[in-house]
Order: structure tokens, then sequence, then C-alpha cells
């Protein structure tokens, strides 16, 4: 995971992007301290015991969406803190009378709810997108494999969502899953391939990779909406299935061609190339 700061106004938010489930997770505290406007944490932290304890016994899903994850406190220890995505802070809002209310759903927007941005401006979003794989060298068709299999991905993941299963963790469960079926290599495993540490492992991936990738994403969506799959149990069983298709496919091409589809090879600059082999 990738811990940061982002700026709202004079507030820092703490937040934590998980690259394996692509989500932004932010401090519900310090969103409820912009939101109350309160001087302190504890303040906050007390309003938010409160407001959880209402939204609880009103029977809310609220709070069930929120997680908890080890965040940096003001003190310089890391410690076990509710937080929530966009989507979620984006619906708490609504329960905090504020006057930073729409302010601050116009930042969550902003900086951390790039699904909703990209529904907003489709265009604007994938035009941005390939300005900057086009900057880091890829080529056309690399691209458009890119977009591709992130369509598919979206799909998946909007099935997922309909079907109760949780954005965050869940997802990142099922979508290990998946990879470990087809690649028979755990995502972990493969950045590990790659050297990629704090780096999105499908923008260094190859076009074989994208490929099989998007394929068994495909055939697992399908699968589970054949069966109208809902839950972990039933997921889980489509996603092993359909990780499985790919698997079969990436092994005959694989004995065809004599060539490993799964490989280290990253997109990573020379010179941290470099830095990496000498910290080896």
């Amino acid at each position: 995971m990738n811990t940061n700061l982002a700026l709202f106004e004079d507030h820092q938010i703490r937040r934590i992007y998980d690259e394996e489930s692509e989500t932004w997770w932010f401090s519900v505290i310090d969103i409820i301290q912009v939101l109350t406007q309160q001087p302190d944490h504890q303040a906050s932290r007390n309003y938010w015991k409160v407001l959880k304890n209402r939204l609880n016994k009103e029977g809310s899903q609220l709070v069930t969406a929120c997680n908890q994850l080890k965040m940096t406190a003001s003190d310089g220890k890391d410690r076990l803190t509710d937080v929530a995505t966009a989507e979620t802070l984006l619906r708490l809002v609504q329960s905090v009378p504020s006057p930073k209310a729409e302010p601050i759903k116009l930042w969550l927007a902003k900086v951390g709810y790039e699904r909703m941005q990209e529904m907003a401006d489709p265009a604007r979003s994938l035009d941005r997108a390939r300005e900057t794989w086009k900057k880091h060298g890829r080529s056309e068709k690399w691209i458009q494999q890119r977009m591709t299999g992130q369509e598919t991905r979206n799909k998946l993941t909007d099935y997922w969502s309909d079907h109760d299963i949780k954005q965050g963790e869940e997802f990142a469960v099922l979508t290990n899953i998946i990879h470990q079926e087809w690649a028979e290599v755990s995502v972990k495993s493969h950045k590990k391939m790659k050297n990629l540490k704090d780096h999105n492992l499908r923008d260094h991936m190859s076009e074989a990779e994208l490929i099989f990738t998007a394929l068994a994403e495909l055939s697992t969506r399908q699968i589970a909406e054949s069966v109208e799959a809902t839950g972990m149990k039933e997921n889980t069983v489509a996603a092993k299935t359909g990780g499985r298709i790919a698997k079969k496919a990436r092994m005959e091409l694989e004995s065809k061609t004599g060539k490993k589809v799964v490989t280290g090879q990253n997109y990573l600059p020379p010179a941290k190339k470099k830095m990496l082999k000498k910290s080896i």
C-alpha cells in the first residue's frame, strides 16, 4: 500500500492507496474534522463515535462499508484508523450538517474517486491516460490493449459491486484468485518478479500479460453472470473457473512458442533499474 497526505484547504487528509484493489482509502476522522471544523482530532473522534452509533441504530450500511488500516497519527506512531473509500465518504457527508459539505464532495471527486471523474468525462480521462503512457514510451498497440483491459476490469468490478462484494479487501482477494489461477503466481509475487514496489502491476505488463489478464477477468464476469453469483463464496468459484480458462490458453500458447507469458520484464526507467540491481 502507498500512503500519503492530501490537502483540503489548510487541512491534511491522510489516505492510503491499495494498488491491488485500485482504491483510495481516506481517514474518516480527518474528513469529519473538516466537516465539523473541530480544532483537534479528539473532538472529531468523539463526534465520529456518536455518529457511528446513530448510523448503526438506523440500520445504515455506511459504517460496515468502512475499514480499519494503520495510519500515522500526530505523535508519529502508526495506529489502526477508520478509513473509507471516496464513494462511502460522499454518502457519509450527507449525515453531517456542515457548510463544508459541498466543497469536500468536490474535493473527494477530484483527488480520490477517479472512477467518478471517468464517468463524468470519460473522453478526457482516456485522453489523459493515453498521453501519460505515450510519455512513458508505450506503443499504440500496448496502450490500446491496456485501455481495453481496463474496460474489462471495470465491468467486472461493477458486477462485484452489484452482487455483495465489498470494494477494497474483497475486490483484492478475488483479483488475486483470478491472477493466481491464470498466471500461477500471486499479484504480490508477480510484482516482485518485475522489481516493482509502489507501481501499478498492469502498467508494467507485456501485451501478452495484459491480454491473458483481460481474458481471465472477462471469463470470470461472464461465468458469474451466467449463474448470478452473489457474495464471496459464489464469486470465488467464478474467479477460479475464469482464471483457469485463461491458464489453459496461456499454456497452449507457451507450448507453441516456447516462450513464457509471465515474465520479470517491466517498463521502469533505466536509471531506476540500475538502482534496483545495486540494492539486490
